[in-house]
């Protein structure tokens, strides 16, 4: 399974803003791009003017490493979201949103997408109640995520009930602490999809 194994403090530092790729510590002063907010390399410090493909570029970058996919499976993601019926953006920033590994993510049993991904990877989650291991999985409205029942006296899960008391969960998901479990109730709408994405960037990027 291939996957980004490079620092990512230096994702953020190369996209001029937070990306919140290590959870909790990205709210907090370690944080690198707090420290050091240029971007990498030994020229970091001079930024260029950018013009429509660099701004276009630059975006679609941000997108894809925010949801931590690498480029042929990004670009996997444009091509299913552009044969669909709809807007191509919100078709893909949907499909983004719709992987298990951010499902995860976002109902709170993992502190950044990176832990989730691990997490899915080793087994922990079972999907409709059949034990699934693929980040990538497509969840769909109706389906519920649960940690598997051997898995609970984990470690990452007890940490997860005292913390999902107190996490907001997006209105298109439903959670359930005690049992650590969740349901997808429905789509989600553009507002309730990352703001600071500007998916139209990343269709224009495309469409060149």
């Amino acid at each position: 399974m291939a996957r980004y194994t490079d620092a990512v403090c230096r994702l953020c530092r190369r996209e001029g803003s937070k990306l919140f790729l290590k959870g909790s510590r990205c709210y907090t002063k370690k944080c690198a791009f707090e420290r050091r907010p240029s971007p990498p390399g030994q020229h970091g410090v001079r930024r260029r003017k950018m013009g429509d493909y660099g701004i276009q570029l630059r975006e679609k970058q941000k997108v894809r490493r925010v949801y931590r996919v690498l480029e042929k499976q990004f670009k996997n993601y444009f091509e299913a979201a552009e044969a669909k019926p709809g807007v191509t953006g919100e078709n893909l920033l949907r499909m983004l949103e719709f992987r298990l590994d951010n499902a995860v993510f976002r109902m709170g049993f993992a502190r950044s997408r990176d832990e989730a991904r691990q997490l899915v990877g080793h087994g922990h989650f079972a999907v409709n109640g059949r034990p699934t291991n693929i980040p990538s999985y497509q969840v769909k409205p109706g389906d519920r995520i649960e940690v598997r029942e051997s898995h609970r006296d984990r470690e990452p899960f007890k940490l997860a009930k005292e913390t999902l008391r107190s996490h907001q969960t997006p209105e298109w998901l439903t959670v359930d602490p005690v049992k650590l479990a969740g349901s997808i109730a429905s789509a989600p709408r553009r507002d309730q999809m990352p703001m600071e994405l500007n998916e139209q960037l990343v269709v224009e990027y495309y469409s060149r």
